[in-house]
């Protein structure tokens, strides 16, 4: 069982994936076509898939959206250099990470390991609460009244640094170095993306945007 499919028409760029996260300690399955990736990687036998957009058969953002129905395995997805739409939508699909072509395969590797680290999270069993809000830190689970709520890594990694500081703002900055572990851009909108998302899966008025410095997470009002 590979631990990372990669699903990508590029067949010289697979192999040279291939070679390379090898030598990282990978194992990686290459699939070239959209519709045989979104087969395979409905198999739950991968840790990681790297899935570009561009792909026959099937888009990427078509592969995403059918794979996220039934599976939160994370996701990085490869976008077009400069195509900040790309980057967006994918995020509001459900990725959990982006990078543009062309790049380095070692800043895969990083973002690979990066997201490893938040999915795997630590050993111990904290639980933050606020209001009707309950995040499992060590499972990486968050229910909202008791319903278990559909969020990617990236979501809960934001999700829980606004929850380590309730009712306090956090910026922008903040939330990139410490929540998503890349380095802060003006220009990069992923923040605000896992923050749409997430005001759309837990209500729009339980987090709170600060006008040049960042986001709160409101306390829920006590009686």
């Amino acid at each position: 069982m590979a631990d990372i499919l990669v699903i990508d028409d590029d067949r010289e760029l697979c192999e040279l994936l291939d070679e390379y996260l090898g030598s990282e300690g990978f194992s990686v399955e290459a699939v070239h076509d959209g519709r045989h990736g979104l087969e395979r990687a409905l198999r739950r036998e991968h840790r990681l898939v790297v899935l570009d957009v561009m792909l026959p058969s099937m888009s990427g953002f078509e592969v995403l959206r059918a794979l996220r129905e039934s599976s939160r395995v994370p996701v990085v997805m490869l976008t077009a250099r400069g195509d900040a739409v790309d980057r967006i939508v994918g995020l509001e699909m459900g990725a959990d990470d982006y990078l543009a072509k062309p790049f380095e395969p070692r800043e895969l590797v990083a973002r690979i390991r990066a997201v490893h680290r938040r999915v795997e999270g630590p050993a111990d069993g904290e639980v933050l609460i606020e209001g009707g809000l309950e995040l499992r830190v060590a499972s990486r689970t968050a229910l909202l009244v008791g319903e278990l709520l559909p969020l990617t890594s990236g979501e809960l990694d934001v999700l829980e640094l606004l929850l380590r500081y309730v009712g306090k703002v956090v910026s922008r900055e903040m939330l990139y170095t410490k929540a998503l572990g890349r380095h802060f851009s003006p220009s990069d909108r992923s923040v605000d993306v896992h923050v749409s998302n997430l005001r759309r899966k837990l209500g729009a008025a339980r987090i709170k945007t600060v006008r040049g410095q960042g986001y709160l997470f409101a306390r829920e009002p006590t009686e």
